[in-house]
């Protein structure tokens, strides 16, 4: 037999809140990962509050130094040029490779600071016009002046004794310099048939002059040279003698 349960039916009101209690609004809760917010306001940036950062206005315009562009004190103006600060001095090769120009009147003095910066220009032109004959002789150029500064170096200072006081840089700088004579000449055989009678004649034009200023010049700024001036000049005749035979075949 089953038994049967009466109800009574559940009403609802129109506002829909059973039984009449009043509904209440729920509060946001703030999240437990957020943290909570400094009191000071004075630095936005540490805020995760994106809306209520303020742009800062206190930052300062960037201060320069004294020493700027256009301030009266150590500016580019007063910088060295680029070549001089690399020991390469423009107008002193210039000087001194017009000097030997003139083989009547060389200026020793100007000879007295020795660089390397004027002989391997002129040795690298006068390959240059080599290659321009169709030879190759950068190679034995370097290696041809090293050993002759070597050979001029210890003939000297065997013929000067102990009061000799010529070193090797000042050797290689004063035979460098003297290739200017050696660089015209690979320069003209360019336009002059090979092997010709020319060609031989103006080598031993320019071998004497590339001798008497290397000659003079280390006569002058070496000691105890004067009295083997002969044999200096022997020795620099070799040397010369060598670079013409490069360019006459």
């Amino acid at each position: 037999m089953e038994k049967q349960f009466n109800v009574p039916p559940v009403i609802f009101p129109s506002g829909g809140n059973p039984g009449g209690v009043p509904q209440q609004r729920r509060v946001p809760t703030v999240p437990p990962f957020q943290p909570p917010r400094p009191a000071n306001n004075s630095l936005p940036f540490m805020t995760f509050d994106v809306g209520s950062a303020v742009l800062s206005t206190s930052f300062s315009n960037p201060v320069f130094g004294a020493g700027t562009i256009g301030s009266g004190g150590s500016g580019f103006e007063d910088e060295l040029p680029l070549l001089e600060e690399l020991g390469i001095n423009t107008r002193q090769i210039w000087k001194k490779s017009t000097s030997i120009l003139n083989p009547f009147r060389v200026n020793p003095n100007l000879h007295e600071d020795a660089d390397l910066s004027g002989p391997f220009l002129f040795l690298m032109a006068f390959g240059l016009f080599q290659l321009l004959a169709g030879k190759l002789h950068f190679g034995i150029l370097l290696g041809w002046v090293t050993v002759a500064s070597l050979f001029l170096y210890v003939v000297f200072n065997m013929l000067a004794g102990k009061n000799g006081n010529l070193d090797l840089y000042r050797c290689l700088s004063l035979i460098g310099y003297c290739m200017l004579p050696m660089v015209i000449l690979s320069a003209s055989s360019l336009f002059l048939p090979q092997g010709g009678a020319i060609v031989f004649a103006m080598a031993g034009v320019f071998v004497l002059w590339s001798t008497r200023v290397c000659t003079r010049l280390l006569v002058e700024l070496a000691s105890c040279g004067d009295e083997h001036r002969g044999l200096i000049a022997y020795a620099c005749c070799l040397i010369y003698l060598l670079f013409s035979l490069l360019v006459i075949f």
